[in-house]
């Protein structure tokens, strides 16, 4: 008869080669005893790159981001208890930003719950309404089939990415003894399974309908984040050169930068929107938005106002859709039906559309201010990837980043929007992409310290604009209550000298955006992971 022990060791290793045969090439393992036999069954794959971390919100939030720059799902592990719950908050953003993951949470057998057991909480359905899918798998038992657990990664690792990317969990209860006293592994490694997924049909008649809509009249485009598809920049500005309308297009959107024609772009928008009454600039009749709803609150009220024809192209089954004006949600990949709406040759906007946002860009470019926004942009080189943090930062890239023929790979947390987490997420991406510069207020660094202990090894810099707390409530109401500086503003003294250190990271600490571009283009130069402090106060 079988022992526990090794009962536990095969499965988890037919689980594991499984997922390796679906596709899965990352793993970030948080130590613990309940999950020994998965994570010895990890570290022995050949196929999996294992990845330590000792905090499982760390680890949750470098996993998406190795899965952002991949879209591929990595794997987690942590043991029972609190350790799975500590990765609701990425797992909530995975959800919501459309990235894959799989979650796999070691338990304790049925029967040591309900009685008092120690590290021992309800462990299934943990993560709901979060989740693509949900599977709460039994002990290991002998004679149980290798095929079925070869096929269940599989099947993860589908829901994890098709039809609407997201996280997926698994719970794995195992009983003791966890190991054999001499733990081989026999089982045969699975073949994979050759996933075809389908793709939308374009409905023409409906590109005809929507064509005749906007025919001759007055629009524009707006892109807001969407995952990284090489078509979708030519197929836009293909469709704003036939339609004379001009785009509106975010950071987060894979338009500002790169080689592709940027005739046709605004990206000043949130700076003359805010007075775009007072300069009566004209509201378009319809919108084409394309991927996520805009970070800026001027774009916001711009789409908002608009009432008529209000175009959504989007292949997830989602709705994004704050003002509730959507009058056309189309799905597909945005590339494909930007080609197939241009295809039906609608006539252009009116003579001098286009021209009015065009003048308000060329207006708002001559008096954009220099700032660290400017230094980092240029620092950064051809190829690199930027992680930026919420709250100021991502609005603060937003109005200050202009355009260039840079390629540059742009990320940020922008499904839930939390400040949580996101050294560990820049980690992940420099350890999946390589050269990884992040942009972050003091707070958000502050919040995620522990994430330094992932950026060692990684060509990461992370740069700290230090304004003394919450920069971001400055431009809010609140900013005139006499509890404010109390409450939001909440100024820290934090030494991200020490903190650097601690982690065993090259520190430097700046004052002006001149020191700041040397200071990060010789970090880039050294390579390895570095924290340069930019102090605003």
């Amino acid at each position: 008869m079988t022992d526990t022990g090794s009962l536990n060791l095969d499965w988890a290793h037919a689980l594991i080669a499984g997922f390796v045969a679906a596709g899965t090439r990352e793993a970030i393992i948080s130590p613990g005893s309940r999950s020994t036999p998965l994570a010895l069954a990890m570290l022995r794959q050949p196929g999996l790159r294992c990845h330590i971390a000792v905090d499982e919100r760390s680890a949750a939030f470098f996993a998406l981001g190795i899965a952002k720059v991949q879209r591929q799902p990595a794997l987690l592990l942590a043991t029972s208890g609190t350790a799975p719950a500590n990765w609701l908050p990425a797992v909530i953003e995975a959800s919501q930003s459309g990235v894959p993951l799989i979650a796999l949470s070691a338990d304790r057998p049925p029967e040591l719950h309900a009685c008092g057991a120690n590290q021992t909480v309800p462990q299934i359905g943990m993560f709901a309404p979060w989740v693509r899918a949900g599977h709460a798998l039994g002990a290991p038992h002998a004679g149980f089939d290798p095929g079925y657990l070869h096929r269940l990664a599989t099947q993860a690792v589908e829901q994890a990415i098709w039809p609407y990317p997201g996280p997926v969990h698994i719970n794995q209860p195992l009983r003791e003894p966890l190991l054999p006293a001499d733990p081989q592994i026999t089982n045969d490694e699975p073949g994979p399974v050759t996933h075809h997924f389908p793709k939308l049909a374009l409905d023409t008649g409906l590109m005809s309908e929507l064509a005749e809509r906007i025919a001759g009249r007055p629009g524009v485009i707006i892109c807001g984040e969407t995952p990284a598809d090489p078509g979708l920049a030519p197929a836009v500005t293909a469709l704003a050169r036939r339609l004379a309308c001009p785009i509106l297009a975010e950071p987060l959107s894979g338009l500002r930068f790169g080689r592709h024609d940027r005739s046709h772009l605004c990206v000043r928008y949130n700076r003359w929107l805010a007075d775009a009454g007072e300069r009566q600039i004209a509201r378009p009749e319809w919108i084409i938005r394309i991927g996520a709803f805009p970070v800026t609150r001027h774009l916001q009220n711009f789409v908002s106002a608009t009432t008529a024809t209000h175009v959504v192209f989007d292949p997830w089954p989602r709705w994004i859709d704050p003002p509730h004006r959507i009058t056309h949600l189309v799905r597909g990949e945005p590339a494909d039906l930007c080609a197939a709406l241009a295809e039906q040759a609608p006539s252009p906007a009116p003579a001098g559309w286009l021209e009015a946002f065009m003048t308000e860009e060329r207006r708002t470019a001559a008096s954009a201010e220099a700032s660290h926004i400017t230094a980092v942009l240029d620092e950064i080189p051809d190829g690199g990837a930027l992680f930026v943090g919420n709250s100021l930062a991502i609005r603060q890239l937003d109005s200050f980043s202009g355009v260039s023929d840079k390629t540059l790979h742009c990320h940020a947390n922008r499904g839930a929007s939390g400040i949580d987490g996101n050294i560990s997420t820049a980690a992940g991406i420099a350890a999946a992409h390589g050269r990884t510069v992040a942009l972050l207020g003091d707070l958000t660094c502050q919040h995620d310290l522990g994430g330094l202990a992932l950026a060692r090894g990684r060509d990461l810099v992370i740069v700290t604009v230090n304004n003394n707390g919450g920069g971001i409530f400055d431009h809010l109401p609140q900013r005139t209550l006499p509890e404010f500086e109390q409450g939001w503003r909440t100024p820290q003294a934090v030494d991200f000298g020490h903190a650097a250190r601690a982690f065993g990271i090259d520190y430097a600490q700046v004052d002006a955006h001149d020191a700041l571009r040397l200071a990060l283009h010789n970090a880039l130069q050294a390579g390895g992971p570095h924290l340069i402090e930019l102090r605003q106060h």
